[in-house]
Formats: C-alpha cells, sequence, structure tokens
C-alpha cells in the first residue's frame, strides 16, 4: 500500500536515510508544531470535531468522576493539593471537574489548583480559553517543571498513553523486525509513503522493545503467521518515570482502550490496534494524510503495569468505565432524571443519551480505568469506583 507524502515529510524521511521506524513518524505526525494533527491544533476533539471522548459529551462524566477525585485528594490531609491533567485536549474535563469540586467540596477545593501538561502550543491555546473563568487557580507546566517541586495531589491522563508514539514490529517467520515508514520517490505515484519490514530487532541495541516483547510473551511464541504485527508501547515507561517524578505523592487514574495480553496476542489481531482517527471516522491506513489524522493504539495491561512498578508506582487496580461509572453512582443519576419537570424534558433526555454513551460496552463503556499510587509503599482506602457500594453523588 503506498500513499502520497506532502513534501515537508519527504524532506524529513530524506535527511532520515529515506524511512523511519513507526515511532518516529508518529511523533513527526502527530506533535510537529506546524504540521502536526496535535502540534498545529488541528484536530478538534468533540462531537462535532474529528473524535468524541467522555468529557467532550457535557459535564456528566466530571460529575461521575468528582467524587473519586476528592476521596483521593483527601488522602493528604493539609497543605496545597493538585489536580493535574496531562494532555487535556479542549479543557472540558478540568473545566467541569473544577466546577463540581468548588460546588461540591468548596473546603477542599480552596487547597486546589489546576495543573495542565500540554506539550502543544496549539491545544494549549484553546484550553487557555476553555479555562477562562476557571474556579480554581490554573496553570500551565511541563513534567520536567513540576519535577524540581513534585506536587501531591491527583494526576489525570485520559485518553493520553494510547497516543504516545509506539514501535510497530513485525514477525517475518523466524525474527522480530521493526516496520518502517519509507519514502520511494521513485514510485508511479510519486513520493509515495509504504510500510516496510526493516532490520531484525537487537536484544541489545532494541533493549525495550526486547523487553517489551517478553512482557507479551511473543519472544517464545513461533505459532504466529509470518506478516503478523503488532505494537509495543515503549514510550510509556519514560511517561511514567516522568509523571512520577512530577507527583511525590498522589494517585494517577489513566483512562484508556487497553487489553491484556492474551487478547493483544490473538493470532487473528495481524494488523495490531494502531489505528487513524479524522472526522468521526476510523481507518487502518495509517499513512493517510500524515498531519490531519489522530493515531492511536490500544495499551496492554500487563505491560503497563510492569512499567508502572518499575517507575515507582503501586497499581490499585482496573475496571471497565461502564463498571467504574456504575459504581460512581450513574444509576442514582439516572434514576434522578426520571423526576424532571415537564419544562425539563428535553434537558433530561440529552443527559440520558450521554450517560447512556459512557457505559455502552461496544464504544466508551469498554474504556479501561487504571489506577496507579505513589509513593509505592502509599496506603489507599478501596477506591470508590473499585468498589460495589453505591458512592456519593456530590
Amino acid at each position: 500500500m503506498t500513499q502520497p507524502c506532502p513534501l515537508w515529510l519527504a524532506e524529513r524521511l530524506r535527511a532520515a536515510g529515506g524511512a523511519v521506524d513507526v515511532a518516529q513518524y508518529m511523533d513527526w505526525v502527530l506533535h510537529d508544531p506546524v504540521h502536526g494533527a496535535y502540534g498545529s491544533g488541528r484536530l478538534r476533539v468533540g462531537p462535532r470535531g474529528d473524535f468524541a471522548t467522555s468529557p467532550s459529551l457535557g459535564p456528566q462524566f466530571a460529575a461521575l468522576v468528582a467524587p473519586q477525585i476528592a476521596q483521593w485528594l483527601r488522602l493528604h490531609g493539609g497543605g496545597r493539593l493538585s489536580l493535574i491533567e496531562a494532555g487535556p485536549g479542549e479543557g472540558d474535563l478540568a473545566a467541569d471537574l473544577a466546577r463540581e469540586l468548588v460546588a461540591g467540596w468548596p473546603d477542599l477545593a480552596r487547597q486546589l489548583e489546576l495543573v495542565l501538561i500540554e506539550p502543544n502550543a496549539g491545544m494549549a491555546a484553546r484550553q487557555r480559553e476553555r479555562l477562562a473563568q476557571c474556579p480554581l487557580p490554573v496553570r500551565w507546566a511541563s513534567f520536567a517543571e513540576l519535577a524540581a517541586s513534585p506536587l501531591q495531589g491527583v494526576l489525570l491522563a485520559h485518553e493520553v498513553l494510547d497516543a504516545l508514539a509506539v514501535a510497530r514490529v513485525i514477525w517475518d517467520g523466524a525474527r522480530w523486525r521493526r516496520q518502517l515508514v519509507q519514502l520511494d520517490e521513485a514510485g508511479p505515484a510519486g513520493l509515495p509513503l509504504r510500510l516496510e519490514p526493516g532490520k531484525p530487532l537487537d536484544p541489545q541495541a532494541d533493549a525495550a522493545q526486547w523487553r517489551q516483547l517478553q512482557l507479551r510473551g511473543l519472544l517464545a511464541d513461533h505459532r504466529l503467521p509470518a506478516g503478523w504485527t503488532t505494537e509495543l508501547h515503549t514510550a510509556v515507561a519514560p511517561w511514567l518515570a516522568d509523571a512520577a517524578a512530577a507527583l511525590e505523592r498522589g494517585v494517577l487514574l489513566v483512562v484508556d482502550y487497553a487489553l491484556e495480553n492474551r487478547r493483544y496476542n490473538l493470532e487473528s489481531r495481524a494488523e495490531g490496534t494502531l489505528i487513524a482517527y479524522r472526522d468521526q471516522r476510523a481507518s487502518g491506513d495509517l499513512l493517510r494524510d500524515p498531519g490531519h489524522w489522530d493515531l492511536t493504539a490500544h495499551l496492554c495491561l500487563e505491560t503497563l503495569e510492569a512499567d508502572a512498578r518499575s517507575s515507582g508506582w503501586q497499581p490499585l487496580g482496573h475496571r471497565l468505565q461502564g463498571e467504574a461509572l456504575l459504581a460512581l453512582g450513574l444509576a442514582q443519576h439516572l434514576h434522578g432524571l426520571q423526576q424532571s419537570r415537564p419544562d425539563q424534558l428535553a434537558e433530561a433526555l440529552a443527559s440520558r443519551e450521554v450517560l447512556l454513551r459512557l457505559v455502552d460496552p461496544a464504544g466508551l463503556g469498554a474504556f479501561r480505568w487504571i489506577a496507579l499510587g505513589r509513593p509505592c509503599d502509599l496506603v489507599i482506602e478501596p477506591s470508590l469506583f473499585l468498589s460495589e457500594q453505591p458512592a456519593h453523588t456530590g
């Protein structure tokens, strides 16, 4: 499969010798400040944007999550607290959570600041506009800046880790090879792009990829057909280490699509999980119109938890989003809508539709909520979303 290549990307590829691995390609087409889908601010999040997220559907998601955030923040008693969000998108979740926490937990909110970590200037500009009237003090920072004076509180990573650049590898029947994005200037379409197998992986030179293959149980599995391709999340461990340096004490909540090893390694998953999104459409063509599509790959639960432990985090548990939101009181919210006045019927029906979308097992309800704590010996009471008991709804 070949695709046209924009001139800016062709120049990058020529300078790199004509080919780069998929991770480098993803970094360029997503985060380049001029040409990248996120770096330029080109992608839009929301029902009318390129893809919808749970927070972009309305404030209902934050209303359900807020009691869990408040419970974790209360672990730290007095002193300054921080609610940190990495990759805040349009700023919807941060804005809605700030409003919920100020209204429902005013004493706690007086200790609280909002810190946003956004590497892309185009996205940060939209977040500043969205949060112009935020009821909490708000600032933007990087993990490196926060590490100089680590915070305590809660860190949110909603649909962040699945967008980190991944190494993509292909089994040739005997060895694992890194997959490359190749520029073929002699191709019939002129400057075409294609995916090609690269050199075999080396245990020493490609240690991070080799470790991921080992954690996935793929070094000893020779039953896979030649051409079987998968993703290795080699950027997750460094991200978790940076996050740990920035958060001295607290909880990290990762919300992302994730699969267990046994599901990730199915022989039928021959093309892996990496997929492109734009205009509410999904595509398996990873090279189409570079810089205009989101690229995302499912996480692997086992490798994520292994990376977390090695980075100073304690895995606290995980659940499907549908299960987590039901534990946080979604059923009670639905029941409350039945008490709406006739003049509130349209609003109640819209809220009901959003709540049902959040727990749809074929959609957003299939997201995984993965909780991690630090330091590793931090004593954390059972999370509300892991409890079977109905939660306070604020």
